[in-house]
């Protein structure tokens, strides 16, 4: 069984990815169970030493900061916090989310910064390697001292409280551990604030879109490619001099990419009689190319936060520092799901006109793309669907960043709302992935109308691997059926691009 030691080594995006592939099972590294003890022993040492108020440690929480808490209290403070903390509501976080963000907090606190214990560590370990699944809402967290809610029901479970999936089944967190023969965690002093402080909510939702979003960012170059051939498009706005004297590197790269996808079709370079191409087949480097730099540094942001210390009061055994600071505040993260929401709902936005262009009954296409139009409707009603997610993008990239609502009596005066940027950016994907499907399921249908020319081999080859799944359409139909089949495809298809290397980790 593959095994993925959890230490200082940065966390990378194929590093989470092979966790996810293969099964990994999660361990501590020597030195990962060194910094977390010798910070306990540290905080230990330092309480039992001195009587000076340490915000969250022997203090309440908030606005609470001024209140003192006795020495023999400490660990109830921290269970309190846990429990009257877990205020999450609304839809259960995906499970494969939920994994992530077990992978991730477990990963922050193996820094030594934070005073847990390594028990406490190692039970997260334990949850992600035993498939315990802790129940996690979406709504709750405003992203600024930490993901609080969505943390707290990620950790109840520790305290036999709460409930989870165990392989799939829902049960209570007391039940679990009767099944897994485990005692649930005493918490000790700053343990709780430890594992609610932090990122990891919005870091979680973030890499999982970002590993899905590499993937159907190349979907979506394929797919125009193959949308351009159907309409007999033209392959000079794609040259490269166009591209380097505007030097945007999603700009060059995107063309270079559809001239290679391109490379060998019959269609794209027989002579055309239309001097211009709308603007969504004429300008895909532009616009497909400013989505890939916004992914870009989307992706750099959260490369950054989870191989961070996000948790408060932050703990420096070698510097006898203890220092009460912002790390939780998920502006960084707000900010750039904003972006991300925008890139990916403007992805969608171009294939949906598309997807338009080819069903208007130009350049010798069927309108509708079928052969009896009028007695069957065709291919219409799909791009309604389209134009309907498209809709819904442009409402749900309405920014979350830009606002903020006080809370605790006015001493977390300003929150990222991140965590809510995060589920929207999410329904964008998901939104996106469907409207890229559409466009899939129009340009197929289309390139058959041109035959017997041929596009190139590469795409050949990847309608053929499509047509296994959806074939071409004679008459009306039930369309819901194929179209859903199609984002199956998207899903399962591994593939390469030609020109470039294998790794699924680009743009």
């Amino acid at each position: 069984m593959a095994i993925h030691q959890i230490s200082s080594a940065l966390l990378n995006f194929e590093d989470i990815q092979r966790i996810i592939s293969e099964n990994c099972q999660l361990e501590l590294s020597a030195e990962a169970v060194y910094k977390i003890q010798k910070c306990r022993d540290y905080l230990d040492d330092r309480m039992q030493k001195s009587d000076e108020p340490i915000y969250g440690i022997n203090t309440g929480f908030g606005a609470l900061h001024d209140v003192r808490i006795p020495h023999e209290d400490l660990g109830q403070l921290q269970e309190n916090l846990v429990m009257s903390h877990a205020c999450g509501m609304g839809d259960e976080v995906p499970g494969e989310i939920v994994k992530l963000m077990l992978l991730l907090k477990a990963h922050a606190l193996s820094y030594g910064h934070s005073g847990v214990q390594v028990a406490t560590v190692q039970r997260l370990i334990d949850f992600f390697n035993n498939n315990v699944v802790p129940v996690v809402y979406q709504q709750g967290s405003l992203g600024a001292s930490g993901d609080l809610a969505p943390l707290a029901h990620l950790c109840l479970p520790m305290l036999g409280k709460g409930e989870v999936y165990l392989n799939g089944e829902k049960m209570s967190a007391q039940e679990m551990n009767q099944r897994m023969g485990w005692e649930p965690i005493k918490l000790q002093s700053k343990e709780g604030l430890a594992l609610l402080n932090g990122t990891q909510f919005m870091s979680a939702y973030g890499i999982y879109l970002c590993l899905r979003i590499f993937k159907l960012s190349r979907l979506a170059d394929i797919i125009a490619a193959i949308s351009l051939d159907a309409f007999d498009g033209r392959i000079e706005p794609f040259h490269e001099l166009i591209q380097l004297i505007r030097h945007h590197k999603g700009q060059i790269k995107t063309a270079r990419r559809i001239r290679n996808i391109l490379e060998g079709s019959e269609i794209i370079s027989r002579p055309k009689t239309h001097v211009q191409d709308p603007y969504s087949f004429r300008c895909i480097p532009q616009v497909h190319g400013a989505s890939k730099d916004s992914i870009d540094y989307v992706a750099y942001v959260f490369r950054m936060e989870i191989n961070a210390v996000t948790d408060n009061p932050t703990i420096f055994p070698d510097e006898d520092l203890i220092i009460s600071a912002g790390n939780f505040h998920g502006q960084p993260l707000a900010l750039a799901l904003d972006n991300l929401c925008i890139a990916m709902s403007e992805l969608g936005n171009i294939s949906e006109r598309r997807t338009f262009q080819l069903l208007d009954g130009k350049r010798n296409l069927p309108h509708f793309l079928v052969a009896r139009p009028g007695l069957n409707s065709g291919f219409m009603i799909p791009q309604y669907t389209a134009a309907s997610i498209v809709n819904q993008n442009k409402q749900l990239c309405t920014p979350a960043s830009v606002d903020t609502i006080e809370s605790s009596q006015g001493q977390e005066d300003h929150v990222s709302m991140g965590a809510n940027a995060a589920t929207k950016a999410y329904k964008v994907l998901e939104n996106l992935e469907r409207i890229l499907a559409i466009e899939l399921f129009n340009a197929a249908q289309a390139l058959e109308f041109r035959r017997p020319a041929r596009t190139s081999p590469y795409l050949e080859d990847f309608i053929s691997r499509y047509r296994q799944k959806v074939k071409f359409i004679e008459n009306d139909k039930i369309m819901y059926v194929d179209m859903n089949k199609t984002v199956e495809f998207l899903r399962e298809i591994e593939f390469g691009l030609p020109g470039e290397d294998v790794s699924v980790f680009k743009l």
